[in-house]
């Protein structure tokens, strides 16, 4: 069930992620040290320990990549395959360009865009497997140019990674997977060991565990993002699907006993029907139990009076996924200034982000879409500013440089500019 609650509640729901306690952070600490420290020895024993499997070996040979691809169901394949092509599509529309402008008589200022050598991927494992996390973060990788592109995901309980990962990443253009997950796997990707090479940047989501072992590699490596429980937030009116809507909602709550899932409405006709639908709904799904606790927690319906109060709460949410279900939407989207994804209409479901449509499901979560974005192919690019003066255009300069420089003290910098013109005085 989901309830109807005051607006003023939505703030519990912004703080889903408590601090990190000192004992979590600690235990990922030791076992990132201890990976630094004995390599694969220490990826095998913890994957004994965290997975109970007992592997021989941490790099998936290429011979279970192209089983894999053979044994999987063929209209799948094709799936993966077109979600793939659009993913690529709306990616390849993101490639950064390197320019250069002139800037007096033969000085140029640019910039040159390079990709990142090498990345990591983290796919999660465990009790599901996610295909769409490979291509979401391996396309804009290789569209970006990164040369090196590994992924590591946990093993199931056979030992082995699903036949649906392992041909994502083959249609991704994946170089290398390794069988290790956890904290004990980002510290692998950051540091290196005897089978896992060290990468420049890593990216993908993970449990708490990955969470606080990105954050203490960061440095060392780029990361992504520190990314938290998924998230939706409907705004409806009376012209929305109560059916359609229930639906969404669902779709996100059932990712995790944390995620949020909020219906924000003019309609107090829909929001009734909603609750009725969810009800009606849940009992039909595998995972009703997360739902439930989802939904109880962190699921809420709240009525206003205008679709413009809508989008003013939905602004201080600033929501992952973001629906607009109502008449006339173009009317709203300006107004929307803080959402990772926006997804217009009734036949736009978040599960079309999610797969197929091409826009990246890697999305700020936690409020975090007010001063960041989707990952794109940018997140794979450094940048690198180049200047070239010619000796009359510094000439021009060479007194402003000054008077700044010894407003800040550095005189050594003021010296650099004056002391190329000593011979004119």
């Amino acid at each position: 069930m989901i309830d109807i609650i005051p607006a003023n509640q939505l703030k519990n729901f912004m703080s889903r992620v408590t601090d990190i306690d000192e004992q979590t952070e600690q235990t990922v600490r030791n076992i990132v040290n201890d990976v630094k420290d004995r390599g694969d020895k220490a990826l095998l024993d913890y994957t004994q320990r965290f997975d109970n499997v007992a592997l021989t070996a941490l790099r998936v040979s290429n011979k279970d990549i192209r089983d894999a691809v053979a044994s999987l169901d063929p209209l799948l394949l094709e799936d993966l395959k077109l979600a793939a092509s659009n993913i690529r599509r709306y990616h390849e529309q993101q490639v950064p360009r390197t320019f250069e402008i002139n800037v007096g008589s033969g000085s140029k200022l640019g910039r040159i865009a390079k990709p990142i050598a090498s990345v990591g991927i983290y796919v999660p494992g465990g009790t599901a497997a996610y295909p769409s996390t490979v291509l979401m973060n391996a396309i804009p990788a290789r569209i970006a140019g990164v040369k090196k592109l590994v992924m590591i995901t946990p093993p199931g309980k056979n030992g082995r990674v699903p036949a649906n990962i392992l041909a994502a990443a083959s249609v991704a253009g994946v170089d290398d997977i390794y069988t290790v997950g956890g904290a004990q796997g980002i510290a692998a990707l950051a540091y290196g060991t005897e089978t896992i090479p060290a990468v420049d940047k890593i990216v993908g989501p993970g449990n708490i565990y990955v969470a606080v072992a990105k954050k203490l590699v960061f440095g060392t490596v780029g990361i992504d993002m520190i990314a938290g429980p998924s998230e939706i937030l409907v705004i409806a009116d009376d012209t929305a699907n109560a059916r359609f809507v229930a639906s969404d909602l669902l779709s996100q709550a059932e990712h995790d006993e944390l995620a949020s899932a909020i219906l924000i409405t003019t309609s107090k006709r829909l929001a009734s029907a909603v609750q009725d639908e969810i009800v009606k709904q849940t009992k039909t799904l595998s995972r009703k139990d997360i739902i439930a606790s989802s939904l109880k927690n962190y699921g809420g319906i709240v009525l206003t009076d205008t679709i413009e109060d809508a989008i003013d709460i939905a602004n201080t949410i600033a929501p992952e996924h973001l629906e607009l279900v109502v008449a006339n939407p173009d009317n709203y989207l300006d107004l929307i200034d803080n959402a990772g994804a926006i997804f217009i209409g009734s036949y736009t479901p978040e599960s079309l982000g999610d797969y197929i449509a091409g826009p990246n499901h890697t999305l700020p979560t936690n409020a975090s879409s007010r001063f960041s974005s989707p990952l794109s192919v940018e997140d794979f690019i450094t940048y690198t500013s180049v200047l070239r003066f010619t000796r009359d255009d510094l000439a021009t300069y060479q007194q402003s440089i000054r008077r700044i420089a010894m407003s800040e003290g550095l005189d050594a910098h003021a010296r650099a500019a004056t002391i190329r013109f000593d011979d004119e005085r």
